[in-house]
């Protein structure tokens, strides 16, 4: 045989071999992606420009929508921060845990998702507001490796450093400080530190599967910003044009903020956009976006009720009812957006998603275990397959805030298309068809009894498997 030949064939052989190995290391890169977890805490479903918002400016997380499953009726698991983020970590209910009518933290006992990290060959990180319990209910006593400006604070004292300096101001008060940002420079804002930090960690971890839990204190009260960006968003909502005319509606013993012009509100989320590209823009720059699974998602609705005691509110939920607190669509309904390279299709998903998911979703993609809980993964679904019309979906809010934001105590209920909610100590219910009226503005208990009647029987059968009494 000619040498020629024999060239060809010794090149052709590697040549299969380097493609063969390529394409596992592909497979074997997709099989155990990267997982950056951006939670935002009050963040309404309205609040981004990519949802429809004229005031407030997101360039990045419109981007990022773009690249991404957008999930349009993704929930949370509650209308406050600390069982929103009880469900969200342990994949369960709330009310499961005794949260929020007993217990305003972790139990002991429970397992959060950070326990398949490790096993699976993951390094994790929590970054940012955790407002789950300290000590061995802390991210690192859950599973995390490491943890950083995470204890059982529940927002800042500032966002501007010295973040945790006591003076009179009102919102400063008996607020808990958050660990590990005493060592800022002075004028420093939090997002700009938390990123850098959370950069700082995939720099460290690049060379293997790493989980980040990016969970910002932002957009929750105090409400700062850069001076630059409050005057900026001054002008423009000096100049902006509103289709309501009524700056606020009577919403229980309180208002509903009907506008979005709260100016310092804008000029925060600019700031935490500008850091969400700041932090995409390094997995671009070091070639990790490929094999990076982001999920953008928000713990409840924003705030956009007040009580008996007035207050500066933040934004407006609309066209959806109330905000944080309530069980009206305002204060539950989520933006959620999954981008999983080679996986998820930039496309628009109808299907019903709550903030217990996370919990076996994550535990699936990392370790490929399909696990128990209240919620469901949505692996599947992620890889384009349809799924069933789920369940039942549920919340329980017992420790309702009649000064706050202005909501009374109610548990509720949403199977396909269709919503009830239910003030369980006054025996009041309103039915809702959200497919034709996603303002929750056309009560249907009367017009439709029978509907209203299957709805509370899910409401009863669901308590007995809560043990709620």
């Amino acid at each position: 045989m000619p040498m020629h030949i024999h060239k060809f064939t010794l090149v052709l052989i590697v040549s299969i071999f380097i493609l063969v190995c390529t394409n596992g290391a592909k497979s074997q890169s997709i099989e155990k992606p990267n997982i950056v977890f951006v939670l935002i805490d009050d963040l309404g479903w309205m609040d981004l420009s990519c949802q429809g918002s004229n005031i407030y400016e997101t360039p990045n997380i419109d981007s990022l929508a773009k690249q991404s499953m957008v999930f349009s009726n993704a929930y949370a698991a509650h209308p406050r921060c600390v069982p929103s983020r009880y469900g969200i970590m342990t994949g369960n209910y709330p009310a499961k845990g005794g949260v929020p009518a007993k217990k305003i933290h972790l139990n002991t006992n429970d397992e959060t998702f950070a326990k398949f990290l490790k096993p699976a060959g993951y390094t994790s990180c929590y970054i940012g507001k955790w407002h789950l319990g300290d000590g061995e209910n802390n991210p690192k006593g859950k599973g995390f490796d490491v943890s950083i400006a995470a204890g059982n604070a529940g927002s800042p004292r500032q966002y501007i450093a010295p973040y945790n300096n006591h003076d009179n101001k009102p919102w400063k008060i008996n607020k808990t400080p958050i660990p590990d940002v005493d060592d800022s420079i002075e004028g420093e804002y939090l997002n700009d530190r938390l990123s850098s930090n959370a950069i700082e960690f995939i720099d460290k971890n690049k060379d293997k599967p790493f989980f980040l839990m990016m969970a910002h204190y932002a957009v929750h009260e105090p409400l700062q910003a850069p001076q630059e960006l409050i005057d900026k968003y001054k002008k423009k909502i000096a100049s902006a044009s509103f289709t309501q005319e009524s700056d606020y509606i009577k919403e229980g013993t309180g208002r509903t903020k009907m506008k979005q012009d709260n100016a310092i509100y804008a000029a925060m989320l600019e700031n935490l956009d500008d850091n969400i590209g700041r932090l995409i823009g390094f997995l671009n720059e070091n070639n990790l976006s490929e094999n990076t699974v982001i999920v953008f998602t928000s713990d409840h609705g924003g705030l956009s009720n007040d009580g008996l005691n007035e207050r500066f509110l933040a934004t407006s939920n609309l066209p959806l009812r109330a905000g944080k607190g309530w069980l009206y669509e305002g204060g539950i309904r989520v933006p959620l957006f999954v981008k999983w390279p080679g996986v998820t299709k930039a496309v628009k998903n109808d299907h019903i998603i709550t903030g217990i998911d996370f919990y076996p979703t994550f535990a699936e993609m990392v370790s490929g275990k399909k696990v128990k809980s209240n919620g469901i993964s949505i692996v599947e679904l992620l890889k384009g397959a349809d799924i069933k019309q789920r369940k039942p979906i549920f919340w329980y809010s017992p420790k309702g805030r009649p000064k706050n934001t202005g909501d009374s105590n109610s548990i509720a209920v949403r199977h396909g298309d269709f919503k009830l909610i239910e003030w369980y100590e006054t025996g009041r219910a309103e039915l809702y068809n959200l497919k034709d009226d996603i303002g929750e503005q056309n009560d249907l208990t009367y017009e439709m009894p029978d509907k209203e009647k299957e709805m509370l029987e899910y409401i009863r059968n669901w308590k007995i498997e809560m043990g709620i009494k």
